[in-house]
């Protein structure tokens, strides 16, 4: 039986032995394993079915927040004053993003078109589309600031103009005809002969040209023959550079189409990405690390030289001319128009920009944009790009609409874009993402601890049978050879008889 159990420990041993190796094999196979499966599930691939259908319909719902700065005295403005503003909203809408016109290509890479639809929220809203706010007319006072170079002449003829059509400096209208057109004369007239010189040819809203639109043509890499590269854009409306701004750099198209990333980012990564709202390139560095559900993320932000001027931040010179720092001169794709995009309530931005209007009140919270990303497969969790829509507006001599007006970048709208993954898409990240890397790690070490505690067993019941094998042969030779000395029994021991005739054995 002790020979049985001897043998029993050494087939327990090497079975532990063949545990922790592979417990030890699994922590360097296991991650290998996992990051293979988010390489294949990454690629965009109709083959893939579940990130696939994310990548073209874009199950998460995501809202546009429209806030509107009301203005309070429009009379005392046209005088010289300083502009008197309050926050109203927000009005919010269901944003519908879908792919369409779909075409592989061999060099890897797909194209596409996505369109993009609103649908007015009440239950989400702090007022409805039917209320009334004040903002300026970039329809008067843009065209001013675009004119104002022209002859004395010709600026009384525009003025004019838009006495002809009832256009005054301010715009009194309700959130859905601002959001997205109200008729107006001098929109047919301008439409009728100067063709072009409006975004759009029917009625004239701040979103008009969104809704129901797409964002272009956008090819991108498929990852498939190098994930690095998946969803970053190879070429935008056949474009491989842009043509709005001085400087090469500048005009480069660089990172994603802004909806997801390459996997396996880390600390150092950045997050770029070509905005064709926003006419160039944009990248955000990483802040703090976060958990989202239990699920990891790495959160990152716009720098603050996101839109620094030149003088502040030197690559940015090709974005100028330039006003204070803050605020990005989009006029060059907005048809001339002097036209600022900036953070909301001028976050980040030269504070000068703050005393020229009163009602703003910058906060990280509410206004800095942010976009949370889980680091390992490049899928954002929870996005919020916050942005705000300014008209620099001035005195122009011949246009009697201008008034007194204080040169001033006057801030208009501000919107926020937003969407967090939640319900099954959330709960199947949760599984893949979470429980099951966590699994395979309690696996890991689970079998080492398993494989060691068989070893360190079995050696000792080993080491027992052993000594107990040794015994029972003693005790035999003692009954076969009762008239032996201590020294035929074993050299250099004593033997020490009990009454139970056991004999134990201690070195010298």
């Amino acid at each position: 039986m002790a020979v049985n159990k001897a043998k029993v420990a050494i087939g327990f041993i090497v079975a532990g032995v063949l545990t922790v190796f592979f417990g030890t094999a699994l922590t360097f196979v296991g991650p290998i394993i996992i990051d293979d499966q988010i390489v294949k599930n990454t690629v965009i691939d109709p083959k893939n079915e579940m990130s696939y259908t994310m990548w073209k319909d874009v199950p998460v719902p995501f809202y546009m927040s429209v806030y509107f700065f009301h203005v309070l005295n429009p009379k005392e403005i046209l005088n010289g004053e300083k502009p008197m503003v309050e926050q109203k909203g927000p009005y919010v809408y269901r944003k519908r993003i879908q792919k369409d016109n779909i075409t592989f290509h061999p060099n890897n890479t797909v194209s596409y078109r996505e369109y993009r639809r609103y649908y007015f929220e009440p239950s989400m809203s702090a007022g409805n589309e039917s209320d009334v706010v004040t903002i300026p007319n970039m329809l008067v006072l843009g065209a001013a600031v675009m004119m104002e170079n022209l002859p004395f002449a010709v600026r009384l003829m525009i003025s004019a103009t838009f006495k002809t059509f009832k256009e005054g400096p301010f715009l009194t209208k309700t959130v859905g005809e601002l959001m997205w057109g109200y008729d107006s004369g001098l929109v047919d007239f301008l439409n009728k002969y100067l063709p072009g010189m409006l975004p759009s040819s029917g009625k004239f809203g701040l979103f008009a040209e969104f809704n129901n639109s797409n964002t272009g043509l956008f090819t991108i890499f498929t990852g498939q023959d190098d994930i690095r590269n998946v969803h970053k854009v190879d070429s935008w409306n056949g474009l491989t550079q842009l043509n709005y701004w001085r400087t090469p750099q500048c005009n480069m198209i660089n990172g994603t189409a802004g909806q997801m990333w390459p996997p396996f980012m880390t600390k150092e990564s950045t997050l770029p990405f070509y905005s064709p709202d926003a006419c160039r390139s944009m990248e955000l560095v990483y802040q703090r690390p976060g958990k989202l559900k239990g699920i990891p993320l790495y959160r990152f932000v716009a720098p603050k030289t996101l839109f620094a001027n030149g003088t502040d931040y030197a690559p940015n010179e090709g974005f100028c001319p330039c006003r204070q720092s803050g605020l990005l001169n989009v006029s060059s794709c907005r048809h001339n128009s002097p036209v600022f995009i900036s953070h909301p309530h001028f976050f980040n931005a030269d504070p000068v920009l703050l005393d020229y209007v009163q009602g703003l009140n910058p906060t990280e919270d509410e206004h800095g944009l942010f976009i949370d990303i889980h680091p390992q497969t490049g899928v954002p969790l929870n996005v919020s790009i916050r942005l705000q829509l300014n008209l620099y507006m001035k005195r122009v001599s011949g246009i009697t609409e201008t008034g007194k007006i204080s040169e001033v970048v006057m801030p208009m709208i501000w919107f926020e874009e937003s969407g967090y993954i939640d319900g099954p898409i959330l709960n199947t990240f949760h599984t893949n993402l979470v429980i099951l890397p966590a699994v395979m790690e309690f696996m890991q070490y689970g079998f080492i601890t398993l494989g060691l505690a068989t070893i360190i067993i079995a050696a000792l019941v080993y080491h027992r049978a052993k000594r107990s094998r040794k015994t029972v042969m003693l005790t035999s030779t003692v009954v076969k050879n009762p008239g032996a000395s201590d020294k035929d029994l074993v050299k250099g021991s004593h033997v020490h008889e009990t009454k139970e005739k056991s004999i134990t054995y201690n070195s010298e």
